[in-house]
């Protein structure tokens, strides 16, 4: 399994963290260690002092594919739910002036929680038209439409494609919206597609 996540997604997440707007989607990869599935909690890192969330709409692919064409790349998958990217924003901006790779702020165990439920695809009237939302201990912080993607689910499965191999199980995040601000043990998040609830994790 692989879980491919996009970034720069949404225009004003990339004005929030000052990142130019990409012509391609932006793609990183996270190692199957960083899965947190089950609602289990999520157990804040010892090496970073500026863990953010980052809530996202979640593809699950349903066949392999190499270089999809866009046109039917919207076949690829079968399935939509919500994660979490959990970013060490610390470490990343230190890599970033560095012009280091961030996978360690990216990758690191368990910065990928995942819905315990997947939706169909076909449950969905319009897959322009997602609506999801982040709730921190209550409160709304995150919310996010699909029709405010820079690049669509189709572009993306179609870009990423190109260079890296799809399979069954696979998970692409999509982007996330703007929004995005730290978490401290715990906190309780609580992520929703319209309004049914898909993930909730605690920070220990």
């Amino acid at each position: 399994m692989k879980l491919i996540c996009i970034g720069r997604n949404y225009v004003e997440h990339a004005k929030e963290l000052k990142n130019p707007l990409p012509e391609n989607p932006v793609f990183f990869l996270k190692p199957e260690t960083a899965l947190l599935e089950d609602n289990q909690p999520f157990p804040y890192p010892d090496f970073s002092n500026d863990v953010h969330y980052e809530t996202e709409l979640v593809l699950k692919i349903s066949q392999t594919g190499k270089s999809i064409p866009e046109s039917v790349a919207g076949d690829y998958f079968d399935q939509i739910g919500l994660g979490i990217d959990f970013t060490a924003r610390d470490l990343q901006q230190k890599c970033k002036d560095k012009g280091l790779p961030w996978e360690i702020a990216k990758g690191f165990d368990h910065s990928a929680p995942i819905s315990k439920i997947f939706l169909p695809k076909s449950s969905f009237s319009d897959l322009k038209n997602i609506h999801f939302h982040l709730l921190l201990n209550g409160k709304k912080v995150q919310e996010g439409n699909s029709q405010e993607m820079i690049f669509p689910f189709e572009k993306i499965i179609a870009y990423v494609s190109k260079f890296i191999t799809l399979h069954p199980g696979d998970l692409i995040f999509t982007g996330t919206p703007a929004g995005v601000g730290p978490v401290k043990q715990g906190d309780i998040l609580e992520g929703y597609i319209g309004d049914k609830p898909m993930i909730s994790c605690q920070v220990t």
